[in-house]
Order: C-alpha cells, then sequence, then structure tokens
C-alpha cells in the first residue's frame, strides 16, 4: 500500500500534510495496540527506502548502567522495537532519532468529548489517546525522514528507532547495547512544559522514587478499640513522621549545598525530596493502631549527582533518626528503592545544540530556550548509557492521558514546525553544518529573553 503512494502522496501535499495525516492513521492504529502502531511506523519506513530491522527484546534483561526498577515498577513482558536507516557517507556525522510508539494503559475515555482513536481536529488541535505521548515524536521522525530520503545533498547515516519507553520498557537502551550508535541524538517528544518548539531539552535531572516500611506495636489488648491503650503502644505514624522530618531537614540542607544554576535560575533549587503519600490504617476502624506504616518518597538531582551518592546519603539520614529512637533502633525500618534513573546533560555549546538551535530560529523565527526541569528525560538514555550527546524538542501539547487528563492533544501548527525543525536538524547535522559561531551570541541572548517571560 505505501510502497506505491508515499512519494507522490508527498510531492502532492508536502511534508506537514503528510506528517497530520499519518499522525491521525498512528491514533487509530491506537486502539489496536502497540503492535498496530509499530507496524505502520515499520511499513512507512520501508517504502521510504530505509533498511528497516525489528528488535524483539525483554525489559529484563537490558543491562542499563544508569537506572533501575523493581519488578513491581517494570515492564514485564517482551517487546519489540522498530529501527530504520538511511545510511550515508561514513565520514559525515550521523544522527540517532527516537520516539516511544507505547503510550499510557488505555482506561476511562467516559469524559473525552473527541474519540480518542479518530485523531480528530477542531480549533488547530489534534486530539487522540497517546497523541501527546508519543505518536506526534514518531510521526515527526517518520515525515522527516521521507522527506530527505531522495535528497541528492551528501549525508551521514539517519536512524529512526521506534522504542518503547513506558514503565522502564528500556527501549533504546536496548538498541545502544545492542551495538545502534551515533554521533548524536534527537529525542522528540511534544513539550509537556508548555512551550512546545521555543525550548529545547539538554538537562535531565535524576529522579528515585522509594518506599519506608515503618514497624510499630498495637497495645497488647483483646479489646477491638486500642484508644484507651494507646499509650502502650508504639505507634508506626509516630515513628514514620519521625523518620519524614528527618528528610525534610536534609532536604534542606541539600538545596543549599547541591547546586546547579540553570535549574537553580527557573525554580530556586538544585535538588528536591519529599513524602508523598503515607499509607497505614483503615478509615473505618480509627480505634485502632496498626503495625506498619508505608512512606512513599521521591527525590530529584541534577546530572552533577549519582544514584548512588544521593542513595547513600538518604539511608545515612535514615539511619541517624533509627539511632536516636530506641523502638526504631531495635525495630529498624525498611527502605525499598522502587525506580531511578540518572541525569544527563548536553552543553548549549555543543554543536547539536547549536544546530538545533538555528535550526528552530530558522523554521519559527525565535530562538529557543534550554529547558532544565524536565525530570527523567529519556534524553539521558543515549547519553548515560553509550555516551552519545542527546537533545530533545517537541511540539506544544496538553492534557495528556499520564496526568489523569482527557482530550489529549497538540497543536497542529506548532507540530508542523516541528517537522520542519526535524528535517532541518537531520540535514544539517547529517551533512557536517555547523552554525556561524557568530549566532552564539544571538541564541543565548534570545534564550535569556525567553526566560524572562
Amino acid at each position: 500500500m505505501y510502497t506505491e503512494c508515499i512519494p507522490s502522496h508527498q510531492r502532492i501535499l508536502g511534508i506537514n500534510e503528510t506528517a497530520t495525516i499519518l499522525l491521525k492513521e498512528l491514533c487509530q492504529a491506537q486502539v489496536r495496540g502497540e503492535t498496530a502502531v509499530q507496524k505502520l511506523i515499520s511499513e512507512r519506513l520501508v517504502a521510504t527506502g530505509c533498511l528497516v530491522e525489528e528488535f524483539e527484546y525483554d525489559p529484563a534483561d537490558v543491562k542499563v548502567k544508569g537506572e533501575f526498577a523493581i519488578d513491581q515498577a517494570r515492564a514485564k513482558d517482551r517487546r519489540k522495537a522498530i529501527v530504520g536507516t538511511l545510511s550515508g557517507s561514513p565520514q559525515l556525522p550521523s544522527l540517532l532519532v527516537f520516539a516511544h510508539p507505547d503510550g499510557e494503559m488505555i482506561g476511562d475515555i467516559s469524559q473525552w468529548r473527541h474519540d480518542p482513536f479518530a485523531g480528530s481536529i477542531e480549533n488547530g488541535r489534534l486530539f487522540g489517546w497517546g497523541v501527546a505521548d508519543d505518536l506526534a515524536g514518531c510521526a515527526a521522525a517518520v515525515a522527516a525522514l521521507e522527506s530527505i530520503a531522495n535528497s541528492d545533498k551528501p549525508m551521514g547515516s539517519v536512524i529512526f528507532a521506534s522504542t518503547p519507553s513506558k514503565r522502564h520498557a528500556r527501549g533504546v537502551s536496548a538498541l545502544l547495547h545492542n551495538n545502534i550508535t551515533a554521533d548524536a541524538s534527537l529525542y522528540l517528544h511534544p513539550a509537556e512544559s508548555g512551550s512546545g518548539m521555543r525550548e529545547i531539552k539538554a538537562v535531565a535531572s535524576g529522579h528515585m522514587e522509594f518506599q519506608i516500611i515503618v514497624k510499630g506495636c498495637p497495645p497488647e489488648t483483646t479489646e477491638p478499640g486500642h484508644t484507651a491503650f494507646s499509650h502502650l503502644a508504639e505507634n508506626p505514624i509516630d515513628k514514620a513522621l519521625m523518620i519524614r522530618s528527618a528528610l525534610v531537614r536534609l532536604a534542606e540542607e541539600r538545596a543549599k549545598r547541591v547546586r546547579y544554576p540553570q535549574i537553580e535560575a527557573l525554580v530556586g533549587r538544585a535538588t528536591n525530596l519529599h513524602v508523598s503519600k503515607i499509607t497505614c490504617g483503615d478509615m473505618c476502624r480509627l480505634s485502632r493502631i496498626e503495625d506498619t506504616c508505608i512512606l512513599g518518597c521521591a527525590v530529584s538531582f541534577p546530572p552533577s549527582e549519582t544514584i548512588n551518592q544521593v542513595k547513600v546519603e538518604i539511608e545515612a539520614t535514615i539511619g541517624k533518626a533509627v539511632e536516636a529512637d530506641n523502638w526504631l533502633r531495635d525495630h529498624p525500618p525498611q527502605v525499598v528503592w522502587v525506580s531511578g534513573v540518572t541525569g544527563g546533560e548536553v552543553s548549549t555549546d555543543h554543536p547539536l545544540y547549536q544546530t538545533a538551535a538555528a535550526a528552530i530560529l530558522k523554521i519559527t523565527g525565535e530562538a529557543p530556550s534550554n529547558n532544565p526541569m524536565h525530570t527523567s528525560s529519556d534524553i539521558r538514555n543515549p547519553i548515560v548509557e553509550a555516551g552519545i550527546p542527546c537533545i530533545g524538542l517537541g511540539c506544544l501539547a496538553g492534557d495528556l492521558s499520564q496526568n489523569n487528563s482527557h482530550d489529549e492533544w497538540i497543536d497542529l501548527a506548532d507540530f508542523h514546525r516541528m517537522v520542519e525543525v526535524t528535517k532541518a536538524i537531520v540535514a544539517d547535522w547529517c551533512s557536517g553544518f555547523v552554525p556561524d559561531p557568530s549566532q552564539e551570541k544571538r541564541f543565548n541572548q534570545t534564550s535569556n529573553i525567553n526566560k524572562e517571560r
């Protein structure tokens, strides 16, 4: 089907219209699952002239360097990544472009005003389940490759990888550890920040989630109510709050000590730690004291810190709180590290960043700012796992299903800019084009103006 119609289809409609049609088709395929989405992407890449390969893998077998996840937090089924390569000159720079085809598990759609699997368009927005997370990234990449496939311009190889990502699916890491490589990498994903194509993600903080299981002791009584005996109990909530207080003090101390100017300039501190959930007891049995309280916690940290460094500090802080309490000393809490990723960064002086900034300025008329606030961004994977510089960018989007919203959308005009910018980055980077150094000051000046808005 696609082998015969795509070239003329592109000539008639142009890159943006072609990208929009593909995005609608991906939305429609989403209802049939990830396999259908990947099949459509594979067919389009074959029709484009790419060498297309399928990589089946088990997320549990991927030997990652910079992340971890317990079984409950990790994808368990075998997955498939689709890789399409337009081979080029080995003397010119190569580029790995990637996006993820998997979205949130399809759930309640009763509040949607638009059919989540139609790709309908209204008031300049295209709606669909997963359209912003991350079908738009897949469509933009495929459309860009289709547009440059028959170019006579000498270029290095460009690779597009449609790789599962959700729930630590580790698709791009699986490829990176399977000898897929390039001189640089570009992650395409709509911007959750609200800035759209006005930003580049070149910094990703690290992030960990963990639980602290605190033991207590109900009073020794056969009475159904414990209130009259509560002074004889060791209430696990009281003990958990002692540990929480210690973590709050650590968070404030770290905020003063751990520095990262780009993040501090935006939110005032480079690292955060919070307790987001306390689980204990039953609202129908408020007279009873339970034997266990669980704290759910998360910590973010800049790329200058490692997972192990932060783990050691948190465990030492909990240890000091335990030593200060007789009950906790004899009944130490259990710390369960649920999941974590290491951060990564690319300097704004790097040729990859400058190439992307030049492309955005050319297409949109506005120089982008560097957004360092997207914790755990997948830009970290090529950086951490393979030492490949990586940045991310994407169109304006909103109401993502992963945020428990409905009618997920992308801005269609900004999506078209995303497609054009992707095409320009691929063409410029892979041809060895280096932006005029005299433009660097202009980029930085405009970036600072954007931050002040």
